[in-house]
Order: C-alpha cells, then structure tokens, then sequence
C-alpha cells in the first residue's frame, strides 16, 4: 500500500518504520518544514492518506485529501470543534475518513469495557465518576483526546454525571488512562497504560489498510466490529 503521511514527527516517524518493515511504501511525508509540497497531485500517488500533525493543521489536511479522492484516517486531537463540518464535507466529497481520538486496539477495547461500565452505573447513583489521564510533557492538548471520549461515552449513559478530568504531564510517559467510580464504602476503576507509541502505530497502520475503498465517515468502532 502507498501511503501519505502528513506529520512526521515522534508518531509519524513510528508508523513509517512499521509501515516500511510490513511491505507498505511511504509516498509522501509532511512534516513543519516541507508543508508546500502538500497538493493534491503529491497526494494522489498515495493509496491513503495517516493525518497525525496538530491541532492548527488537521482540519485543512484532512479536506485537501477528501478534495483530492484519498482516503484519510486521522489521530489529531484538539480540533473536534470542526469535526461535524469535515464529515459533511466527507459526505459531499463521496470520500472516506476514519477519526480516531487513540489509533490503539488496547484503548479501543479499553472504550468498549468504559461504555459497558457506565451501562452497569445506570442503576448504581451511590458511585460517582472521574477520570485521570498522563501523558508526556511535549504532548500538545489537554485533557487528551482519549479522556474526551471516554468522558463522552460516560455522559451519554449518565448524564447526570460527567466525569471531572484530571491531567498530569510529566516525563516520557506515552499515556495512561483510568476510570474510576467512587462510593462511601468502595472504589472501582478501569486503566489503561501504553508502554510505547508501537499500539498507537500499529492501529493507525490497521485503519489506514481498512479504509481502502470504503466510502463514508468511520471509526476504530467500525475496524474492530466492536
């Protein structure tokens, strides 16, 4: 498969070695200093395109590539407030986006067992939910897009109680995220803890191989059949 990447840092540079180690071929690779050379013809060569830059310049990429009949799954937080608009746009275009707050198969599963166990709260009130995320000092947005989601999927299912946040940026950490419900007499909690950015790259490598010629707006969700 013939791949874009736009975002070539940590997390861009880890899924063009896994791609490149599987058979997969890099085509293009965005990063802060070679942005003019993102057109739709550079795009084009690709089969697909990975968007894991920032907050400021996923929402302009992810609409070249629609404009440009490829493809695109992206992993950048921080810019949602847009997201209704690029899945119209999706939807316009005829083309294919994949979003994913966290690309990794543990965390997905982590989403699907954090939505069951708000399901369960429903008829338990005497518990009350939080959430805690850490992750790395250079990490751009906070609270991670990871713990957005995981507050959303609990708010749909208690309404009445949306999960504080609490975000901690220390070290080299990749990430960790916990839930936990609290009462006068107990606590129960699920956590999940990356040990590299590997998880992250290999979903993101996994999307990017499902996508290939679907139509529509997609999520982990739908790689998983979770």
């Amino acid at each position: 498969m013939k791949i874009a990447l736009l975002g070539y840092g940590k997390m861009g540079k880890a899924i063009a070695a896994l791609a490149e180690a599987a058979g997969d071929e890099v085509v293009l690779r965005i990063g802060s200093g070679n942005r003019g050379e993102l057109t739709p013809q550079a795009l084009q060569a690709a089969d697909v395109a990975i968007e894991v830059s920032r907050p400021e310049t996923a929402f302009d990429h992810i609409t070249l590539c629609l404009e440009a009949g490829v493809p695109v799954v992206c992993g950048t937080t921080g810019w949602l407030d847009r997201l209704e608009e690029v899945v119209a746009h999706c939807t316009d275009k005829d083309g294919a986006l994949l979003y994913a707050s966290n690309f990794s198969i543990g965390v997905n599963l982590f989403f699907a067992l954090n939505k069951r166990l708000a399901e369960l709260m429903e008829s338990q009130p005497q518990y009350d939910p939080s959430i805690l995320e850490i992750h790395h000092t250079q990490k751009l947005d906070a609270p991670s897009g990871t713990a957005i989601s995981l507050a959303q999927d609990i708010a749909e299912r208690l309404p009445d109680k949306e999960p504080p946040i609490t975000s901690i940026r220390e070290g080299q950490a990749p990430g960790t995220h916990e839930v936990v419900y609290r009462s006068d007499i107990d606590t129960i909690s699920i956590r999940h803890e990356a040990h590299s950015r590997e998880g992250f790259a290999r979903g993101a490598l996994l999307a990017a191989h499902w996508i290939v010629g679907k139509k529509g707006f997609f999520s982990m969700s739908d790689v998983l059949e979770l």
